[in-house]
């Protein structure tokens, strides 16, 4: 067999060497056929006894985490069943099956494709790759409707298993499907779809599971059982390699876990530069449950936390005790250590449920982050009034994304001087030393930045 490489983006460093195993695709094998009006109250039973088999499938494999399981794990399976509760997944395609009279794996289907069709309007890589986890929880009720709802390793693997490394190969694969395949363990996985910041990715990261994504046809280009070098390091994946190259990729593969173990012993030790300059690593981290990693990791900090993981897949704006327990669950976490958190980075245009926003924030108007905020007062409020009381439990930083001018800036300043004069009322304490900062991140904030320098605590570059 030929040799050859294929390319796409590693999300998990290290070096996996295995044999295939290629995971279906059920995405693929849905059909469109018509039924006869007398059958259609029976087919959104069927739809009906899919959602709640998979809501059962996951409940089950959130029970049977490892008592030592990231916490990701249970975060990830968490927001997939949320996205089973949502009207739009779990109603929506009744409506389609009823109107159109046809399957409902069709109907399923033609539903996930308008949402992901929302999905790909939005500008910011992070939210746009939320779109995969409405088609991993749409292949999971696909798979149920078409009888084959389990993605366990089969016998033959298990043998290959005891034989050689396993590394998956799939279209994608959701941290739930992850999960289940790391019981029987695996190597590594790549996927054909997929980017740095999908859930699937931070799960193969806080699992230390050598991983690529976007490698487009690698499903269609390598073969069951066939020998593959996973680079996670630089997004490579090597099929048939010849006895050279794979003596090469084993010495790498000793070097590299070599390397990660000198990195485990000095994680602790003080970052200082030649001339005794003292130098702090911070992470950033999407969910509170990223905390574990950041601290397994030996960061002094978290130098970015994004808020917008609260605010999507839902249908109502989350309120001020939901956001304080989140943002308080990291500042305690982080025991004293900073933790810069960031205002709300979306926009009209990127929400999922026109419902969560009033009819002022015109789409047109290119409202995002702080702007739309400040069109929206009522939640800029609410969510500096959370982070206010969440700034008692911990050294919290206040960062204001897509700042332009100093009126946006003191516009902000002020509604966060009326959420302290609403906490002072009532009596609620709060860190009133809290430090805010400006991410300088579009042209007009560049050339203005010793400006906002003169009225923030700090800037973020």
């Amino acid at each position: 067999m030929a040799s050859f490489s294929i390319h796409g983006v590693g999300v998990s460093s290290g070096i996996a060497i295995g044999r295939a195993h290629l995971v279906s695709n059920a995405l693929l094998e849905v059909v469109h056929y018509q039924l006869k009006p007398s059958l259609i109250d029976e087919e959104i039973q069927r739809f009906s006894d899919a959602i709640q088999t998979v809501k059962h499938n996951l409940e089950v494999i959130r029970e049977q985490l490892p008592k030592n399981a990231p916490a990701e794990l249970d975060a990830f399976i968490s927001t997939h069943l949320a996205m089973l509760n949502d009207r739009s997944l779990s109603e929506a395609p009744k409506d389609i099956i009823r109107n159109e009279q046809c399957n409902a794996e069709w109907a399923i289907k033609q539903q996930m494709d308008d949402i992901v069709e929302q999905f790909e309007a939005i500008e910011d890589a992070y939210l746009r790759e939320r779109k995969q986890d409405v088609v991993q929880v749409v292949e999971r009720i696909i798979k149920v409707l078409l009888g084959h709802p389990s993605q366990s390793p089969n016998q033959s693997v298990e043998k290959q298993q005891q034989e050689n490394a396993t590394i998956l190969v799939a279209h994608d694969i959701s941290p739930a499907d992850a999960i289940q395949f790391k019981q029987h363990q695996f190597a590594a996985f790549i996927t054909d779809v997929g980017g740095v910041t999908s859930h699937t990715a931070i799960l193969a990261r806080s699992l230390n599971i050598p991983s690529i994504v976007a490698l487009q046809r690698a499903r269609d280009l390598i073969n069951d059982g066939e020998v593959i070098i996973v680079d996670g390091s630089v997004g490579v994946v090597i099929v048939n390699p010849s006895k050279e190259v794979l003596a090469e990729y084993e010495l790498k593969q000793d070097q590299w876990q070599l390397e990660q173990q000198k990195l485990q012993r000095i994680k602790s030790t003080k970052a200082v530069t030649m001339d005794g300059t003292g130098i702090e690593l911070h992470a950033n981290i999407e969910v509170p449950e990223d905390v574990i990693s950041v601290k397994a990791s030996g960061a002094t900090g978290i130098g970015l936390y994004r808020t917008e993981f609260l605010f999507m897949n839902r249908r109502e704006m989350p309120d001020e005790e939901e956001q304080f327990i989140a943002y308080k669950h990291v500042a305690e976490a982080m025991q004293g250590m900073p933790v810069t958190i960031r205002t709300l980075d979306l926009g009209a245009d990127k929400q999922m449920n026109p419902d969560t926003v009033s009819n002022c924030a015109n789409p047109a108007l290119g409202l995002r982050a702080v702007r739309f905020c400040l069109a929206e007062p009522h939640i800029f409020h609410t969510q500096f009034r959370a982070l206010l009381r969440a700034s008692h439990y911990g050294q919290i930083k206040i960062l204001i994304p897509m700042l332009s001018n100093l009126t946006e800036l003191r516009q902000s300043k002020l509604l966060l001087e009326r959420a302290k004069e609403s906490l002072r009322k009532e009596g609620t304490p709060f860190n009133k030393e809290i430090k805010i900062g400006g991410m300088i991140e579009v042209p007009a904030a560049a050339i203005n930045a010793d400006a906002f320098a003169k009225e923030l605590d700090f800037l973020s570059i």
